[in-house]
């Protein structure tokens, strides 16, 4: 899949709130999909960082979408798992995400996330989690 066919995936098949978060997918193979994420001041925790559960979010949906490009089917993954953890603060213009499929079984798919600043390259985050896959 690419990235328009995911972008498209995502603006179909996603809640109104992660669309909100105006993801764009800059990279997709078999092998990974890319987000980006740009930072603004509704993503901002007291601090002026971006807070942990956009990040969360960001890394979830990622994952999801490495999923489908993994599988090359749309389907309702569920995630059942989401472990995240945050290591540095967050700043800058965007927060990129790359995820990866571990290991994909009959029902259910493992993934793993890293979270990146754009302008630094300093990793703010990482993320694992398994989808039930219908």
């Amino acid at each position: 899949m690419t990235p328009e066919d995911l972008h498209q995936i995502l603006e179909s098949k996603f809640a109104d709130w992660v669309r909100a978060l105006d993801l764009t997918v800059t990279e997709a193979s078999e092998h990974a999909v890319v987000i980006r994420m740009p930072l603004a001041p509704h993503l901002a925790r007291v601090g002026g960082i971006v807070s942990g559960q956009a990040l969360a979010a960001l890394a979830d949906t990622t994952m999801v979408l490495a999923a489908i490009t993994h599988t090359g089917q749309v389907k309702p993954f569920a995630t059942t798992d989401l472990h995240t953890q945050f290591l540095r603060p967050g700043v800058g213009t965007a927060i990129l995400c790359r995820a990866q499929i571990v290991r994909a079984g009959k029902a259910l798919v493992f993934a793993r996330a890293d979270m990146t600043e754009e302008d630094s390259g300093k990793i703010v985050s990482t993320a694992t989690a398994t989808f039930f896959a219908p």
